[in-house]
């Protein structure tokens, strides 16, 4: 009965943001940006107390917003618009079900290490007629965040993610570690609420090239 009434949640949950949040258009890619964390998952937590469930829905609202401007917006979805926990599973559904031409998951990194830094970008592990595509994605965001941010790279790598893993015959999927929370610039710099408007547009327009 359980996992009954999860599947039916999960179907309202689809439904309501096809409708509320989607945008259809016949010739934009469309673009599934799964929010990392949420809820009683916080995720990383770093220095202030900055939890990684907080930025990543940041970013991804402000990729909403800035995309909304444009001249032809992308068809993005998001896995979650609130501070609600999502399955892995249930993010991976939507791209399915969304028949989604990319999927992004969003995370920030966390090390014991304070002086760790960079972002680093994963594709999975796996192959797949996807893998090529995905890799050549990776590595234009990762130039990208360093070229017009500064980041440092700290490469692109290959993971056996959940979230990559069920979605690798679907479509093109990455995840971004968009810096580490516990270094302490970086952490700052991500708490700045004109830094992450400068990460969300420098994530759209790898997106839109």
């Amino acid at each position: 009965m359980k996992k009954v009434l999860k599947n039916v949640s999960f179907v309202f949950l689809l439904l309501k943001m096809c409708i509320v949040f989607g945008q259809e258009t016949s010739t934009q890619k469309r673009i599934v940006i799964d929010v990392g964390h949420g809820g009683k998952d916080s995720g990383a937590i770093g220095i202030n107390g900055i939890q990684e469930k907080d930025v990543a829905l940041k970013i991804a609202s402000a990729i909403l917003k800035l995309n909304i401007k444009l001249d032809k917006p992308l068809d993005i979805y998001l896995t979650r618009y609130t501070d609600n926990l999502i399955s892995l599973s249930d993010r991976t559904k939507l791209a399915k079900v969304l028949k989604a031409d990319l999927f992004v998951s969003l995370h920030c990194n966390h090390s014991d290490n304070p002086n760790a830094r960079g972002i680093e970008v994963y594709v999975a592990g796996a192959t797949s007629k996807y893998s090529n595509d995905a890799t050549w994605l990776a590595f234009q965001l990762q130039a990208a965040l360093n070229k017009k941010l500064g980041y440092e790279s700290r490469g692109v790598k290959f993971a056996n993610f959940q979230v990559l893993r069920e979605t690798i015959n679907d479509c093109p999927s990455l995840l971004l570690e968009l810096g580490f929370l516990s270094n302490e610039d970086e952490g700052k710099y991500i708490s700045d609420s004109n830094n992450i408007q400068s990460i969300a547009l420098t994530v759209l327009q790898s997106l839109q090239d």
